[in-house]
């Protein structure tokens, strides 16, 4: 179960260090020399932390490691150092994401919801993650299920119905938060039968390896202001991570 997380760890160089780290209330972000990655905090701390180190300053590598944590804060550090690498600007762009240089882009362009509407019509679409205004862009056009971790809207599925839903859907849109808990293997295993499966949030790992691995669109996001990221996250400036940079789509080419 661990072959995904091994493989975008193995994809580490040696040779880059985790510069700056934090773990806030709902996100976490590392940055290294190259940018910086985010990752989706779960209070979920039930279990010790792998590391009780200072890991400023640690092989990049190293820090990626404790994505394999089930104290899930510690995950999603690990988790955002994987993400410092494969999502920060220089190396998306070497691995054939598009984006724009320039520093207010339109990000509906590359909403997966939003671009999707005409393919998912008349199909079983599956959504793990209640994403705003999913029932606007869905509803009138496909058979929506959404499925939640912590389910809370009217309509939405417990998470153990993915289980029986995701085998009979057409499209699958999982959120990248279940890097962090573990989940995403499974989920992936159960979308196989699926004609598109994408993972989807502004943690989603941009790496070529998760196009090879049963996705079809990695719907992510670069930051391109690493400084200003990291105040965000660190309660510096009140903003959102989303004023940092731009969402992109990284799709599978056959």
């Amino acid at each position: 179960m661990w072959e995904i997380y091994d493989a975008l760890i193995e994809g580490i160089p040696a040779d880059i260090t985790a510069d700056k780290i934090v773990c806030g209330s709902w996100m976490s972000i590392v940055v290294n020399r190259y940018g910086a990655g985010v990752s989706t905090v779960m209070p979920v701390e039930t279990r010790l932390p792998l590391f009780s180190g200072n890991l400023i300053g640690k092989p990049l590598r190293q820090v990626a490691e404790l994505v394999k944590s089930w104290n899930l804060p510690e995950a999603s550090i690990g988790h955002a150092a994987i993400n410092s690498f494969y999502n920060n600007p220089v190396i998306a762009r070497s691995n054939g994401v598009i984006f724009s240089d320039s520093r207010h882009t339109e990000d509906r362009l590359n909403d997966p919801f939003i671009t999707s509407q005409n393919a998912v019509k008349g199909k079983k679409v599956a959504v793990m993650g209640h994403f705003p205004y999913l029932e606007t862009f869905f509803e009138p056009i496909c058979e929506l299920s959404i499925i939640d971790w912590e389910p809370i809207e009217e309509g939405d599925f417990p998470f153990a119905a993915c289980e029986y839903i995701l085998p009979q859907s057409d499209y699958v849109y999982i959120s990248s938060r279940s890097m962090v808990d573990k989940t995403f293997p499974r989920l992936l295993e159960l979308s196989k039968n699926a004609e598109h499966v994408v993972l989807v949030g502004p943690t989603t790992t941009l790496s070529p390896y998760l196009l090879q691995a049963g996705i079809n669109d990695l719907s992510g996001f670069i930051i391109k202001d690493a400084e200003k990221a990291f105040n965000v996250v660190a309660g510096v400036f009140n903003s959102t991570v989303y004023s940092t940079g731009q969402k992109v789509s990284f799709k599978k080419t056959e």
